[in-house]
């Protein structure tokens, strides 16, 4: 081998290994990641479902409690059957908290879902497969697909897309930004001049709620026209919403962008705050797919915050009232890391 080539790989190798936050993002993050993601979606080799089963007749047997289908197919799932009035289904599935529900109906069951939903439709198949065998199964079994407003899949899609188009937008448009300033030595230039850090952050804020409110009124509007998709609620507590994610996910920003000025350590901070979120927060399926003990956890994540709020003012038309907590959770996480961030904050 060609002895400059050697000492040239050489040295990159030094460089690599002598920086510890480079080697935690590189190497230990992504192990991290695997071991979390793989316990979360881990249930002792089955899949667990809530189905909810209304009518006024008796219940049969086979679709009570806690049941497993499909265990001739090597990937058993597991579901846990609630009975319940067909208000809190329906309530159900414009949260997505469940994805199916079953009414007994005389002598018939009807299954209750969005045909566009892979995961109801995976759901029907297994429950039709195990019923069908069933001795006190129900003489005939329908469909009747979900197709009102807030109990499409799409309904339950675009608010969860609207809070991801928030956090990316300020996470990469505020936090990236200022950590590529500083890489180039931008900021230096900053630090003579008369202008307060807390204004700097504050034109960033701005910006960010100009430009992500354009992309989501873009959205709704597309929403609106392709999908006949459309805000239920008041559209001042959807704005109030929106304020309060930018306001969070902009503080989150400058906290992570306060001090490093390594293109390898800011991918790793950008991506450990990203990435987590936009798996386990249920934006483009149901978190309560995971495990009991990890609901709680991500119910705490801010943009499961901001996307469960987002939801119950597009889709169930809640008001000020419901979304109060939530919106001072999110205003305080904002004013919390805006705080830190502004006072470690470093120019260079």
């Amino acid at each position: 081998m060609n002895k400059s080539l050697y000492q040239l790989i050489l040295t990159n190798f030094k460089v690599f290994f002598r920086e510890p936050a480079i080697l935690f993002w590189a190497v230990l993050f992504p192990i991290i990641m695997a071991w979390i993601l793989g316990i979360a979606f881990s249930n002792k080799g089955e899949s667990l479902r809530t189905v909810y089963v209304t009518g006024s007749q008796e219940i049969p047997e086979k679709i009570r409690g806690e049941k497993v289908f499909g265990e001739e197919t090597g990937t058993p799932l597991r579901i846990k059957f609630r009975n319940t009035s067909e208000q809190e289904a329906v309530t159900a599935i414009k949260r997505g908290v469940i994805v199916i529900y079953l009414e007994v109906k005389n002598d018939s069951l009807i299954y209750h879902f969005d045909p566009v939903n892979a995961d109801a439709q995976l759901t029907h198949l297994m429950l039709e497969r195990g019923l069908d065998g069933s001795p006190d199964r129900v003489n005939k079994a329908s469909i009747e697909p979900l197709e009102t407003k807030g109990t499409r899949y799409i309904d339950f899609l675009i608010p969860g897309l609207i809070a991801l188009g928030i956090m990316n937008s300020c996470i990469w448009g505020i936090g990236w930004t200022l950590i590529e300033t500083r890489m180039k030595k931008l900021l230096r230039r900053m630090v003579a001049t008369p202008m307060k850090k807390y204004i700097f952050f504050s034109s960033h804020m701005v910006t960010r709620i100009i430009l992500a409110g354009f992309e989501t009124l873009l959205l709704l509007i597309f929403a609106r026209l392709y999908f006949d998709a459309q805000v239920a609620g008041m559209v001042t507590a959807f704005i109030a919403v929106f304020l309060a994610g930018i306001f969070a996910f902009s503080g989150i920003a400058i906290l992570i962008s306060s001090r490093t000025s390594k293109t390898e350590v800011a991918n790793g901070l950008v991506n450990a705050v990203t990435l987590p979120m936009m798996i386990l927060s249920g934006i483009f399926f149901n978190y309560h797919n995971f495990p009991d003990w990890a609901v709680p956890v991500i119910q705490a994540l801010p943009l499961t915050l901001l996307a469960d709020s987002l939801r119950a003012v597009f889709v169930e038309a809640a008001g000020f009232t419901e979304i109060l907590r939530p919106v001072a959770i999110l205003c305080i996480t904002g004013l919390a890391t805006f705080i830190v961030g502004l006072n470690i904050f470093k120019w260079y």
